[in-house]
């Protein structure tokens, strides 16, 4: 380890300009790597409380394959987030500790390997992203118009139950914002073929009510799923609901990302000027800076940089 003449510690005489610069990145990307898997497990835990065996059958269809790319990019987030923690720590900082040149070629593929993986992550983001705004509405109102048939959480309709567990999780009803008696129901089964609704004694479905779960729901008030009753019902779509939980953290998961990308390509950068051909212009400016001329001690050419 080497130390001024006074016997204390000298990072600049042990690593040099370069590798001290290669230390405060790696140092950085462990704290962006243990960011990216607090965001992807956050996401992952909001998606939780949607993707449960009640309402599954209805994620399953078309209309949210938005909900799996989520699921994956959460995924994704924390593996390439633990693996970037791990490699920047020992490819990274203890690599430049010890200066072996093997360790860092090794370092350099990790990282291309990491920003080709985040670059597939922003690429899924964007592209669940545009689904949810320009296709995600229009499936999920021909999905509840053609599968919609009781408003019930225990009936023989897979589908139906899912949309009032929905209905019950997210504080939504319908599809669209509900604002009076003609609403997305109109158009389903259950109001034009069979159930309550076509009886006329229900507008909208009991797991729409305020203040109700799925023990209570069937003892919903009138005035709410018969009279339709303003602040007696979620007048939120289930759109808009669950477009809010899909891209809750699309700011953080972006801005991570780039932030990470942005870093890994100044540390490769570091890379390619410490083993580069340019090998001998970096010691001259290494011993310019980092070496002391009342010392006058040559650099060390057996050092990685």
């Amino acid at each position: 380890m080497a130390t001024d003449q006074g016997g204390t510690f000298d990072p600049f005489k042990q690593f040099g300009i370069f590798g001290i610069a290669f230390l405060i990145i790696n140092a950085v990307l462990v704290f962006l790597g243990l960011g990216l898997v607090t965001v992807g497990a956050q996401a992952l835990n909001e998606l939780s409380k949607i993707n449960s065996e009640n309402i599954k059958p209805l994620l399953e269809l078309d209309s949210v394959q938005a909900v799996d790319m989520v699921t994956a990019v959460s995924i994704i987030l924390i593996v390439i987030g633990i693996v970037l923690t791990l490699g920047a720590f020992g490819l990274g900082i203890a690599g430049a500790y010890l200066k072996k040149k093997f360790i860092l070629l090794q370092y350099a593929v990790f990282v291309l390997i990491l920003l080709l993986m985040k670059i597939v992550v922003i690429a899924l983001w964007f592209t669940m992203k545009n689904e949810v705004e320009t296709d995600m509405q229009g499936k999920m109102l021909s999905i509840l118009q053609s599968y919609y048939l009781d408003d019930g959480t225990t009936s023989s309709y897979p589908i139906s139950n899912a949309w009032n567990y929905l209905f019950l999780t997210l504080g939504c009803c319908g599809v669209n914002p509900v604002i009076s008696t003609t609403n997305d129901f109109d158009g389903t089964s259950w109001c034009t073929t069979s159930g309550s609704c076509q009886a006329t004694s229900s507008q909208i479905p009991k797991t729409c009510c305020l203040n109700i779960n799925k023990y209570n729901y069937t003892s919903a008030p009138t005035a709410c799923h018969a009279s339709v009753n303003p602040g007696t019902y979620n007048t939120k779509g289930c759109y808009a609901a669950l477009k809010e939980k899909l891209l809750y953290h699309s700011l953080s998961i972006i801005v991570l990302a780039l932030t990470t990308m942005f870093i890994e390509v100044k540390a490769l950068s570091l890379v390619f000027l410490i083993r580069g051909k340019n090998r001998q212009q970096c010691l001259t400016l290494c011993r310019n800076m980092c070496v002391s001329p009342s010392v006058g001690v040559a650099p060390d050419k057996s050092r990685w940089i």
